[in-house]
């Protein structure tokens, strides 16, 4: 398995070296806590970004692991995006960073950018198991619990392949950084610590039984 980042100049990070990432498995690691991705295509004349839900393979059939997205076999965005490369980024926001001048204020943040020609998944086995890591990368362990799906929503889904070899991922954690003089000359500087917290599940209207351990187990890991 290729273990370096960055091994094209579609991707190979210039300004901020100082926060690029160079291990492959602390991508695969942080995209395993991602939840939302967001998918950038050219249709037509103008190009569009999308969020998506997302499941990641890194031991997967494309070079680099798979990163795999799903969608409606309608939607306008598929078939651009089999015919030319996409972009696919993730972002998680790690805290607000407040500096003594407006220039050096920043964000503490974990992202990654994933470059490449996606493929329409095809064989029934492959498409299934993406399937069940979107779910899984919702709710760890989801999948196992829900009926199997139906031909029709299998019809009515496609499934896309990424290769995850030409990626690249940034990161920023600490303080503010401030010029000499303006910390010479004082106040407050700091950081403001963000991040994602889950409340007690809501139970449906039209549902019944206890909360089952899948969710109970995602709500407490994210409170």
């Amino acid at each position: 398995m290729t273990t370096a980042l960055s091994p094209t100049p579609r991707t190979r990070i210039n300004r901020g070296r100082n926060r690029a990432v160079e291990d492959r498995e602390r991508l695969h690691a942080f995209l395993a806590q991602g939840l939302v991705a967001h998918l950038g295509v050219v249709l037509g004349t103008h190009p569009v970004v999308l969020p998506t839900a997302y499941g990641v393979d890194p031991d997967g059939p494309d070079r680099g692991g798979t990163l795999y997205l799903h969608g409606s076999v309608a939607a306008g965005w598929l078939t651009q995006a089999l015919e030319h490369d996409v972009c696919v980024t993730v972002t998680e926001l790690d805290g607000l960073v407040a500096a003594r001048s407006g220039f050096h204020h920043s964000m503490n943040y974990r992202s990654a950018v994933v470059i490449g020609r996606a493929r329409l998944v095809e064989d029934l086995a492959e498409r299934r198991r993406a399937l069940d890591l979107v779910i899984d990368q919702m709710i760890p362990g989801r999948s196992a619990t829900l009926r199997e799906p139906t031909r029709k929503e299998l019809a009515a889904t496609a499934v896309l392949a990424l290769p995850l070899v030409e990626a690249s991922m940034k990161e920023r954690a600490g303080d503010p950084v401030d010029d000499p003089a303006d910390v010479d000359a004082g106040g407050w500087a700091g950081v403001i610590p963000v991040r994602r917290v889950a409340l007690a599940p809501v139970t449906a209207a039209d549902a019944d039984g206890a909360i089952p351990a899948d969710v109970r187990g995602r709500a407490a890991g994210l409170a």
